[in-house]
């Protein structure tokens, strides 16, 4: 599909190549990992449940809440993900890949409330260690809450970074930290058996240090993200893409952020100041295949094209004659080339 718009010496084109399919497969991938995922955290607890009935043990039966309460976490990803299917509006015209690093953000906010609640009850029992009852049991208990949540962890991560998104694999540790709050009760089970009653409490307290770690990488990927960062070797790769293309005389602005589990890129290029608006559009095709055939996560690409020597955005904003890009010093010679693939 190709659209053209001409106004003031400046014309645009957008090129639409079907990569909407790849969007709405990676969202697809990302609701079904959050189904599956969510349906063995419930199977998990429920097990501890049927556990609790027979023991009546009330330390496992807050574990267990604990556990449940934790699985509806992927309850807002799961509607992230729904929502980024969306086609864009004019209000929201970027589309809904934001609302995926929203949930991100939540789920670290869980994942630090879980940390403090665990340390906060570790202090406590150090004054007064618990007395645990039905020990084995409580022992089988721990051993499957920690199996568990570490195989929704390793499902989450995976796919997470198959597809991209940050907020999947936040999610992924978030059941992480369940795992290893269950592996808590584990060791502090077999403390107890073995005749050290504080063993509960410090292991608890290893496990919240551990939480807070945990809570501290994930929230760089998913703040990151928010304020438009990107691993810094991404904008490199995108200008040495564009560099090697045919036709390309120099690479002036490159920038490229996340928005959900897709990346957006803009690139300003130079081009011999002879060529017709057909050649420029030519390179600008070139260039767009480049990176999109070889960025796994990029779903749309700008490119705008300039003459040798009147490149990047710095000279329309302080060219010769002109401060505020006006036509006078744009006219003839900038062709924005859009590329979409969202």
């Amino acid at each position: 599909m190709h659209t053209h718009e001409e106004q003031s010496g400046s014309v645009s084109h957008g090129h639409s190549h079907g990569a909407v399919n790849a969007e709405i497969l990676a969202s697809g991938r990302g609701i079904w990992a959050t189904k599956i995922s969510l349906a063995a955290l419930l199977a998990t607890a429920a097990v501890q449940l049927v556990i609790v009935w027979f023991t009546g043990s009330v330390a496992l039966l807050a574990d267990t809440i604990h556990n449940f309460g934790d699985a509806a976490t992927a309850i807002p990803l799961w509607a992230a993900f729904t929502l980024s299917r969306r086609l864009p509006t004019k209000r929201f015209n970027y589309g809904y890949g934001r609302a995926e690093d929203l949930a991100g953000l939540l789920i670290v906010l869980v994942i630090l409330a879980s940390g403090v609640i665990a340390a906060y009850q570790s202090i406590t029992r150090l004054s007064d260690p618990p007395e645990i009852e039905y020990l084995w049991i409580v022992v089988l208990a721990a051993v499957i809450g920690f199996a568990g949540n570490e195989a929704v962890a390793l499902f989450r991560i995976k796919i997470g970074k198959e597809i991209g998104s940050s907020a999947l694999i936040a999610d992924g540790h978030h059941a992480r930290v369940d795992g290893l709050t269950s592996l808590a009760v584990l060791f502090g089970a077999i403390g107890v058996w073995l005749g050290f009653p504080l063993a509960d409490p410090i292991v608890g307290l290893v496990i919240s240090a551990a939480i807070l770690r945990i809570v501290i990488e994930t929230s760089k990927s998913v703040f990151s993200r928010l304020l438009d960062g990107v691993e810094p070797e991404v904008p490199d790769e995108v200008r040495n893409l564009a560099a090697v293309t045919e036709g390309v005389r120099e690479v002036a602005e490159v920038r490229v952020r996340w928005l959900g589990h897709k990346m957006l890129a803009e690139v300003n290029i130079a081009v011999d100041p002879g060529l017709s608006v057909a050649g420029g559009h030519d390179i600008a095709e070139d260039v767009h295949h480049q990176l999109l055939h070889n960025l796994k996560y990029l779903s749309n690409a700008t490119v705008h094209v300039d003459p040798v020597g009147l490149v990047g955005e710095e000279h329309h904003r302080h060219g010769p004659g002109n401060t505020e890009h006006g036509p006078a010093d744009r006219d003839g010679h900038e062709h924005d080339h859009g590329h979409s693939h969202d």
